[in-house]
């Protein structure tokens, strides 16, 4: 490099001519060039780069072209990364840096690299830094090495893992040893299996759980083996964890390294027991087989391959008194009649040429005398290959079988006989029975009818078969019969069913069916319940005409109830109001408030008896709000307690955290004292009444839908109900009280309250135990802070409009529109008037101010209430919504959740209410 220095063209470097430079840097770079480690010098503002030739092979392509040129320029794409240490250097500062990861690019593309170096700062003849000094080594290699090997370890300590959690999952028993043959891993069944503890079996202490009469073999098999370096095999008996043993086979396999060098053995262990008692069980089959031969009461026998008898058996010479002699080979055929020989010998020869098993009929001489007649049957026993061992078979004495026999035949020949009457028989009735008789397949078609088909329905006997039986079919019994054949192909009987079926005439009559599968077929009997039709339609209609005159009966005297109360609510209104204008007309003011009170109590009372009719309807308008059950009873104690008297005991169980719900609140009070007066009344004497609330779990097929809901139960001990007035108990204008003391609509009430609410009521009761009402209304999944209305001042304390605030009336009753209008001007509200859907969408499209829109929801000229409100938000987006109402389901407001921005409030109404509300929707 010191040559090539002297000889380069320094006038475009930085440093300028060698000979330029100052005796400080001329030193430096001589000590550089004098040493063989990568090194280099950066001197000056731009940090001209000097190196020696350690470093050429660190810049790669990029010399000799950085010779002399600006640090930065040389290594760019390191800059960032090294540009705080020379800083560092520059300022005084010496760094050292080890095995520092660089992206460096010197061969023409990036690469990473590593490197252990050194920053100095080097100072001139002024003692100022001019300069760094910088002794690297590159250590990419040793980077690299170090992290393949701990690749190739951890590859290896993963293999292990692998190894280890693969055998310690393994059915049988694995274990490897040393190369000195000490045992360094046994997985865990051999210690499920032996009961050792772990590590126990290590070294050699395997041997300690063979049984100690096989140890030495084992022992000394197994060192011979690994001292040869060959494979090893022993069976020995090793013990159980429950301290039997258990017969195994130990084989192993030797392992050498890639060098060729001893690791040791790999091998497994696996129960035989099972192997060595099948050879067991081997053994002591054939010598029962033995036994059984020489034992048996029939007639065994064993031949050869080419079908000689093999030995002799003690029952076939019994049997025929042949001696041994003449029966061994084929002399045993001897013994057969003469005229079933042939047959015998040619059936035997053919079995035993074919490998088949022989079974035939033959007479076998007797050794009393006679022949008798035998089963012979025999199976060969053959090899692995197909090669027939011997023959195995026996003789059965079926004499007295083959006279059972031929009795049973005689006895065939009677009994059929006896079918053949019974089936004509069987004929006469199909012929002659009045009821319709049908055979068909599962597919419908009719394969035979009886003569009752042309007699009840007039359809020829004859074009019936082949016919589907859909085409007589009443349309509307079609699905339903198809769907009986289809049961009765899976072979279920029919007791009873009814269908239609058209008769020749095209009237239709009703038929009701036996049927049953069989034979793959129906066999039906159908009988004509046209008549008993017709009357029980004719009673059911008499019923319910029974049944409406009942109800309407009730209803008369529950309009003359109502329009009693009516009267005497009118009488007051208009009584009052007559005084009260004619005591201002006489100029006695003062007197004027006792009148305006009368009227307003008798329109309140007026008011709360349309609200019972209407809840008895389920048509009441709800006000729903958010209700904490446990503070709303709790709110109540007091009047409850009043209201029962001292002589019943009241008590209230509240289960904690109990979720709110969604209902109208004023109606559950009622619903709540309703039933809490009912129990007061069926406890006359006193007695006990019990309020809870808890959770419940609505499951499918309830009156509700399936769900979480709360359960409100009212319990009393009174004198209970029977069962035919629990079964009318929410019927309206049903009650057992004395006339005059109840309408019937109490629990009528109730139940449309809380079926409105999206809930269900549940009775329990028995005469004498008291009973039992559950109230059930769901789970409400939003907040749960109880919405309430606070007992509300009359009209001179609501609250006023602010300035310019306008209210658009929309009703169609002028009496009605007048007063709001009159209240609203009162108040201090701007108020426009429309009497239908057409002049409020009119208001509407205009130009103004508008903050509210109050409502009625039944309006005339084809545009309801709910239907003006969903036009108004086209045109006033966000506009706030008072609906008024006396009817909610005439506009299907019923149980609704009304949009944000929307409220209900229900007809007749106190004007401080309505302004309230007003005010309320205003500002929220």
């Amino acid at each position: 490099m010191g040559a090539m220095m002297r000889a380069a063209d320094w006038s475009l470097s930085p440093l300028g001519p060698p000979d330029t430079w100052p005796a400080s840097l001329r030193t430096v770079v001589g000590l550089m060039l004098a040493c063989p480690q990568p090194m280099f010098v950066a001197w000056g503002p731009q940090l001209g780069f000097l190196y020696n030739d350690g470093y050429r092979s660190i810049l790669g392509t990029k010399h000799p072209w950085a010779l002399g040129r600006p640090f930065q320029q040389i290594w760019a794409e390191i800059w960032p990364d090294i540009a705080p240490l020379i800083d560092r250097a520059m300022g005084g500062e010496a760094t050292w840096s080890e095995n520092l990861h660089l992206v460096m690019e010197r061969h023409g593309y990036p690469e990473d690299t590593w490197y252990t170096f050194s920053y100095s700062p080097v100072r001139d003849e002024a003692g100022m830094v001019a300069g760094m000094f910088c002794a690297c080594t590159e250590t990419t290699g040793q980077i690299l090495a170090g992290r393949q090997r701990a690749a190739a370890e951890a590859a290896l300590r993963e293999s292990e893992a692998r190894f280890r959690t693969m055998a310690d999952h393994a059915p049988v028993m694995i274990w490897t040893t040393e190369p000195d043959g000490r045992c360094s891993y046994l997985n865990s069944r051999w210690y499920e299996f032996t009961g050792q503890e772990r590590a126990a079996g290590e070294g050699f202490g395997w041997l300690d759980a063979v049984h100690p009469e096989d140890r030495p073999r084992a022992e000394a098999g197994f060192r011979t083996a690994n001292s040869g370096r060959q494979a090893f095999q022993s069976d020995y008996r090793l013990r159980c964890a429950d301290d039997a043993y258990a017969h195994v086979l130990d084989t192993a396999a030797p392992r050498f390294g890639q060098a060729g060098e001893y690791l040791g053995y790999i091998g497994s262990v696996i129960d035989i027991s099972e192997r060595q008692a099948a050879a067991q069980s081997v053994t002591l089959s054939e010598a029962r087989f033995r036994a059984l031969v020489e034992a048996s009461a029939q007639i065994v026998w064993t031949c050869h391959p080419d079908g000689g008898m093999l030995e002799r058996s003690p029952s076939w010479c019994a049997f025929t008194g042949q001696d041994e002699a003449d029966s061994i080979g084929h002399g045993w055929q001897q013994a057969v009649h003469p005229d079933d020989r042939s047959r015998v010998a040619a059936e035997w020869a053919a079995c035993v040429a074919t490998h088949g098993t022989y079974e035939i009929e033959y007479r076998l001489r007797h050794h009393a005398g006679g022949y008798r007649w035998t089963l012979a049957r025999g199976v060969p026993l053959q090899d692995a290959e197909g090669r027939i061992l011997t023959w195995v078979g026996m003789n059965i004495d079926i004499e007295e079988q083959r006279a059972a026999e031929a009795a049973l035949h005689r006895l065939n020949a009677e009994l059929e006989n006896r079918v053949a009457e019974r089936t004509r028989e069987r004929d006469r009735i199909w012929l002659l029975s009045q009821e319709l008789m049908l055979i068909a397949d599962f597919d419908g078609v009719i394969s035979a009818v009886n003569p009752a088909w042309s007699l009840l329905l007039g359809w020829d006997q004859a074009s019936l078969p082949g016919q589907h039986l859909v085409d007589l079919l009443h349309p509307e019994d079609l699905e339903p019969t198809l769907h009986e054949i289809r049961r009765l192909s899976q072979g279920q009987p029919t007791p009873r069913f009814e269908n239609r079926y058209r008769n020749r005439d095209g009237g239709w009559h009703w038929i009701s069916w036996t049927a049953v599968p069989a034979d793959g077929l129906i066999h039906a009997v159908g009988r004509d319940v046209t008549a008993e039709k017709s009357a029980a339609a004719a009673l059911r209609a008499a019923e319910e005409q029974l049944r409406q005159a009942q109800k309407m009966e009730a209803v008369g005297q529950l309009t003359g109830g109502i329009a009693h109360d009516f009267n005497n609510l009118l009488t007051g209104i208009i009584g009052s109001l007559a005084l009260l204008k004619k005591r201002v007309a006489e100029g006695r003011v003062a007197e004027t408030g006792r009148y305006v009170a009368a009227a307003t109590e008798s329109a309140e009372r007026a008011a709360a008896l349309t609200q019972r009719l209407l809840a008895f309807a389920r048509r009441q308008p709800l006000d729903p709000r958010v209700v904490e059950i446990p503070g709303l009873i709790r709110s109540m104690e007091e009047l409850l307690r009043r209201t029962i008297g001292e002589s019943i005991t009241l008590s209230i169980d509240i289960a904690p955290d109990l979720a709110p719900t969604l209902c109208d609140p004023n109606q559950l009070e009622n619903a709540i004292l309703n039933l809490v007066i009912n129990a007061r009344d069926a406890m006359p004497k006193g007695g006990r009444l019990r309020i809870s609330a808890a959770p419940v779990r609505i499951g499918p097929g309830e009156e509700a839908s399936p769900g979480d809901y709360i359960g409100i139960t009212v319990t009393d001990t009174g004198s209970g109900m029977q069962p035919a007035v629990a079964a009318r108990a929410f019927d309206p204008f049903f009650t057992t009280k004395p006339i005059g003391q109840g309408t019937g609509l109490g629990l009528s009430m109730i139940y449309g309250f809380v079926r409105q609410s999206g809930g269900m009521v549940s009775l329990r009761t028995a005469p004498g135990e008291g009973t039992s009402v559950r109230l059930c209304l769901p789970h409400y999944a939003g907040g749960a802070t109880t919405v309430r209305d606070s007992v509300l001042a009359g009209l001179a304390s609501a609250p006023k409009a602010e300035l310019g605030e306008t209210v658009l009336i929309v009703e169609d009753e002028p009496v009605v529109r007048s007063v709001l209008v009159e209240v609203l001007r009162d108040l201090g509200y701007r108020a426009l008037e429309a009497v239908d859907g057409r002049e409020a969408l009119k208001l509407l499209g205009e130009d103004r101010r508008l903050d509210l829109m109050v409502t009625d929801v039944g309006l005339p000229g084809g545009m309801n209430g709910r239907q003006l409100a969903d036009a108004a938000r086209v045109l006033r987006p966000g506009l706030r919504i008072l609906f008024v109402t006396g009817y909610a389901d005439a506009a299907g407001l019923s149980g609704d959740r009304l949009e944000p921005g929307m409220a209900l409030i229900a007809k007749p109404f106190e004007a401080g209410a309505l302004a309230r509300r007003i005010r309320g929707l205003i500002e929220a």
